[in-house]
């Protein structure tokens, strides 16, 4: 049996741009994204600490060291400038495999590696 267990966190990061005319996905600066584990065009869940909201879409690379956290396309419409949110992936394996994995999460301070 495969399970469904957390892979990588970016805990509590504040949305930086919306660019509702972008064809869809997140972008993410490349710092947070090597550190968290994240590649580019790999699904990504997305909790808007702010509204509550949660959607799921795919990460694109930022330019690395500014931060950049944006959401484009409908997910635009899903938070604002300011709000902070927690992007996850997920990643599938047996039982056992689960039960010894450990995710990658990391802590970013004003979205940005310490």
């Amino acid at each position: 049996m495969q399970i469904e267990v957390l892979k990588s966190k970016i805990h509590r990061v504040k949305v930086t741009q919306a660019d509702l005319n972008y064809i869809g996905s997140i972008t993410i600066d490349e710092d947070l994204m090597d550190a968290a584990n994240i590649i580019e065009n790999e699904r990504v869940y997305v909790v808007n600490m702010n509204n509550g909201e949660r959607f799921d879409t795919y990460a694109i690379r930022g330019e690395r060291t500014t931060g950049v956290i944006c959401l484009n396309g409908a997910a635009a419409r899903l938070a604002q400038v300011g709000d902070i949110v927690i992007i996850m992936t997920f990643a599938s394996m047996d039982v056992e495999q689960a039960k010894k994995y450990r995710p990658t999460v990391i802590f970013p301070a004003d979205n940005k590696l310490q």
